[in-house]
């Protein structure tokens, strides 16, 4: 190991004439004190410190970093994983924006398919209403039959027609309030599609 003062003298020594092939390394980095110290080999003041290799025009050749500690390393690796969730993101926001600039040639397009969209939905929530007013239309038989047995057991077949058409009720409700749950979700979609599509269009081309 060799101070600050005589890294000159050693890199000159070690190197020889320019012309040398190969020319030998030195290293060089601060001590717990602040002073430079170099060696042909790696002092050991610095293990566990940031060094320099310098070639032999005396110009560092490349920088080694000191090893990180373990609260550097967790936080290194949580920024890593930061970048690469923004960056999954923003790859994902892309990925959208082209598909919906696919999709819509224009506003006028996102409110056709819109109305289009809700137009089934209604169709087929306005299917199951009709069904519900059947089943009770039927159902309306089987209560006028169960009047004449109301202190009575009732028939297997009366009994059976209840149950079942309560059954289909309920069945069709439970359809109408998963249609209407998906028209929400539509409108949201739409209202979003287009405030989307509106930023894009505002947005000046990309350069070549």
């Amino acid at each position: 190991m060799r101070t600050a003062a005589k890294c000159g003298l050693l890199l000159l020594a070690l190197v020889g004439p320019a012309s040398s092939l190969a020319a030998p390394s030195i290293f060089c980095c601060n001590n717990e004190a602040g002073r430079q110290v170099c060696g042909d080999v790696l002092p050991s003041a610095c293990y566990g410190r940031a060094y320099r290799e310098l070639g032999y025009t005396g110009r560092t050749a490349r920088t080694v970093e000191a090893p990180l500690t373990g609260e550097q390393r967790v936080q290194r690796a949580a920024e890593e994983q930061r970048r690469s969730e923004q960056e999954r993101l923003l790859n994902e926001q892309r990925r959208k924006d082209q598909a919906l600039l696919n999709t819509y040639g224009s506003e006028k397009d996102i409110e056709i398919m819109r109305s289009r969209a809700e137009r089934d939905l209604a169709t087929a929530i306005k299917a199951a209403e009709e069904r519900i007013a059947e089943i009770r239309r039927q159902r309306k038989k089987f209560e006028d039959e169960a009047e004449f047995y109301k202190k009575r057991q009732l028939p297997a077949d009366v009994a059976k027609g209840l149950r079942d058409a309560d059954q289909e009720i309920r069945a069709q409700e439970s359809v109408i309030e998963s249609k209407k749950k998906d028209l929400e979700a539509i409108r949201l979609k739409y209202d979003e599609d287009l405030r989307r599509f509106v930023e894009l269009s505002k947005r000046p081309p990309a350069r070549p």
